[in-house]
């Protein structure tokens, strides 16, 4: 099982992110993520980093480390803006970067009101889902080269071509939090990423799986990841923990720390993912 560390962007600086991605690099961790906001919840104290910005300078940072937000949301970035923003991401980082793609928070999340004080709106479920499923179409037909048309309800292409073709394209990962989202991710994505401890996890994993084998991209990897706290449960081999998702096919696990970034602790954890 593949382990990575989430850096919460909440109140800190890039010079504090850079510093807890090179330790994560330096500890064994596989990847490192962030989140996509624009504030801190609630107005808290402190700024929020952009996050593509962050991940194209950790990518100048970092040499091994697979890099991406988990996740961005598709109602605040054009797919037609954030295909290049991606192919540009992969080129830079060298083939490290993987696009993880959200439909951003409901009304009732705190996180809804940075886009309505920005007069953004706040879309119902069913239509926040199907502009995640539309932005994967177009950007796979983007990055594809060619002439390329597109008709959906959200967005449209009419004959576009000459937009950078990243070597790899990015895998993109969608996360959510029930069935509707485990289906899309299924169908339009390269895996699917929820909660470790979500209460109906195997019925979601089993959803994105049958949709993504009904699916015209059945043939291509799929994989299932997850997320929760940076905690020793979840970094050592055979925990009860890590075995219950290994039995489910989980095949990355990605741990959140908050700002100020714990360097000895994240030092430690690469002690513990050696098997020590």
């Amino acid at each position: 099982m593949h382990v990575d560390l989430l850096l919460v962007p909440f109140g800190t600086t890039y010079p504090e992110l850079r510093a807890a991605a090179v330790a994560a690099e330096a500890a064994g961790f596989g990847g490192v993520w962030t989140w996509d906001h624009l504030r801190v919840a609630e107005g808290g104290p402190g700024a929020v980093p952009e996050a593509l910005t962050t991940l194209a300078g950790l990518a100048e940072a970092t040499s091994r480390l697979q890099l991406g937000p988990l996740v961005l949301n598709v109602g605040t970035r054009h797919p037609g803006l954030l295909a290049n923003m991606a192919a540009t991401l992969q080129e830079i980082s060298g083939g490290r970067f993987v696009l993880g793609l959200g439909a951003g928070g409901s009304r009732e999340t705190p996180y809804a009101r940075e886009y309505e004080q920005l007069g953004l709106p706040v879309e119902e479920n069913p239509l926040r889902a199907a502009r995640v499923a539309e932005a994967a179409q177009v950007l796979r037909l983007l990055w594809s080269g060619g002439t390329q048309s597109f008709a959906g309800e959200h967005y449209r292409l009419h004959n576009a071509r000459g937009f950078m073709q990243p070597q790899p394209a990015p895998p993109i990962v969608i996360a959510g939090f029930g069935p509707r989202m485990a289906r899309l991710a299924g169908r339009w994505g390269d895996g699917f990423n929820t909660q470790a401890g979500h209460p109906e996890l195997p019925r979601l994993i089993e959803l994105a799986r049958a949709a993504h084998g009904a699916s015209e991209r059945a043939s291509e990897p799929f994989e299932i990841s997850v997320f929760a706290g940076l905690s020793e449960r979840w970094l050592r081999a055979g925990s009860n923990e890590r075995t219950r998702l290994e039995a489910l096919g989980v095949g990355r696990i990605i741990l959140l720390t908050q700002p100020p970034y714990p360097l000895p602790q994240i030092a430690e954890a690469g002690w513990l993912l050696a098997g020590g």
